[in-house]
């Protein structure tokens, strides 16, 4: 048996993987999923019903708040939902005393809290989201999330009129916000003179920024421009959101280079969300990684299906990253097929990760099984994710026995000598699924591979130990 769980110890023990070969349908993106669930709780035009969600914990939080926001959800399944839209923002009142509201700190306020455990893809869209209706929420979540940046996007809602702040003053969670229509006529019943309404922010840090107040731009009742001050990093995201967006009845129009330059973003007073009936999420391309991973070092052949030539996800270029190291790659509309000649062996690349920054920590075990150095370059966000992801990374492949540099935004990672890796080595997790499911493809170099926490995958891929297992010998 390839994979046994150690209950006692919380340990997934990986015994050495010889080759990974087979078909992996992929669940639904964690990006998409969350992002079509909020979508369709802003729309009018009838309920939505939303197709291959995925059944994970950062799903089951957006779906927790919006049942405790009053928005009507029916689950059909673990991997669909109908959701009954508000046709706008949405509007909340808590009860006045003892009915799970919880009292805020001026006067008789009182403030509905959503916990959101470590799920970026629920705090930054519901935050944005909620400043737009009429309501008092506090936004928390566990104490990695409490350490997870989210100034940049205040300061955008504030910019945009928002009456929202981070309440302990680390410009992260928790985050308090008084919401209130904007747009259209002022408090004083006088018709707005901002038009449209601007905000410039940072896009160095995250894109989830960008897209949250994309948005949640409908919901004004002003033109809404928004401006990038420096750089946009993982603009596949942006993309994937205005996509979104335009199969939701919104279009935005972009002004500039996306990719590496400073674009602006406005979105026009006259559009709101419309539900599109339904929509099928697409299989997570982030997921789609770790299996082609394992075909290029075992030169097994592998087969996804979900995702592919079509895909809006930006992750799909990880699938190039293989092919620049030897790796083949077939492309259909939704499927990708990868595998390697056993003749040739992999080589390191110096690569830019900025619009990959997720399928790139799969490119830093893929980089134990290569001939030369890996260089991967652009890739700050990982030291802002679930946990320090760069540490972590540079930590776990020191201990199989590579020699890695780290830097500000990147780190080369030198192989081991032989591409021969420590054998039973332990594989802290840091409570990140990508690290538990990255370094799980470490026995294919013939090592046993002892991985803690392995429960840590039900934040996106609950079942990923069975379906790798069901490829793997």
């Amino acid at each position: 048996m390839t994979f046994h769980l150690d209950e006692g110890k919380n340990v997934m023990i990986v015994r050495p993987i010889r080759t990974i070969e087979g078909v992996v349908t992929l669940p639904g993106s964690k990006s998409l999923s969350n992002r079509c669930l909020l979508l369709a709780a802003l729309s009018s035009g009838g309920p939505t019903r939303v197709l291959n969600l995925l059944d994970s914990d950062d799903v089951r939080y957006m779906l927790g708040a919006l049942d405790d926001l009053g928005v009507e959800v029916t689950r059909d399944g673990p991997t669909a939902a109908t959701v009954v839209g508000r046709g706008g923002p949405i509007d909340y009142s808590p009860p006045r005393r003892g009915g799970g509201g919880e009292e805020g700190g001026e006067g008789d306020e009182e403030f509905l809290e959503l916990f959101l455990g470590n799920a970026g893809t629920a705090m930054r869209p519901l935050a944005a989201a909620l400043c737009m209706g009429d309501g008092n929420f506090v936004l928390d979540g566990v104490p990695r999330m409490r350490e997870r940046p989210i100034s940049d996007l205040v300061d955008g809602l504030r910019q945009l009129g928002a009456d929202v702040s981070c309440v302990e003053g680390t410009g992260c969670p928790p985050v308090t916000i008084r919401g209130r229509r904007l747009g259209g006529d002022d408090d004083d019943g006088k018709k707005s003179s901002q038009s449209p309404r601007s905000a410039s922010i940072s896009g160095k840090m995250s894109s989830q920024f960008l897209s949250s107040l994309l948005m949640a731009s409908p919901l004004i009742d002003d033109d809404v421009s928004i401006s990038i001050k420096d750089e946009l990093i993982s603009a596949p995201y942006v993309g994937l959101t205005i996509g979104l967006m335009k199969k939701f009845g919104v279009d935005v129009d972009v002004s500039g280079n996306m990719d590496g330059g400073r674009p602006t973003f406005l979105v026009s007073s006259d559009r709101s969300y419309v539900s599109p009936g339904s929509i099928l999420v697409e299989g997570d391309a982030s997921s789609a990684s770790y299996f082609l991973a394992g075909a290029a070092i075992t030169g097994g052949k592998v087969t996804v299906v979900g995702c592919g030539s079509e895909s809006v996800q930006g992750d799909v270029a990880f699938a190039n990253v293989l092919e620049s190291m030897g790796a083949t790659v077939e492309w259909s509309a939704d499927a990708i097929t990868c595998t390697r000649d056993p003749d040739m062996r992999l080589r390191g690349v110096d690569v830019d990760c900025g619009s990959i920054p997720d399928a790139a920590m799969t490119l830093a075990v893929v980089a134990l099984f290569a001939d030369g150095p890996t260089t991967i370059r652009n890739v700050y966000s990982w030291r802002l994710k679930e946990t320090e992801r760069m540490k972590a990374i540079v930590c776990e492949c020191t201990k199989l026995g590579a020699r890695v540099e780290e830097y500000e935004d990147y780190c080369v990672i030198h192989p081991p000598v032989g591409n021969v890796l420590n054998d039973n080595v332990l594989i802290e997790t840091y409570d990140d699924h990508r690290m538990a499911m990255t370094f799980a493809l470490a026995a294919c170099g013939g090592v046993t591979v002892n991985v803690h926490d392995p429960g840590c995958t039900a934040k996106t891929f609950p079942t990923y130990f069975d379906v790798l297992g069901s490829i793997a010998s």
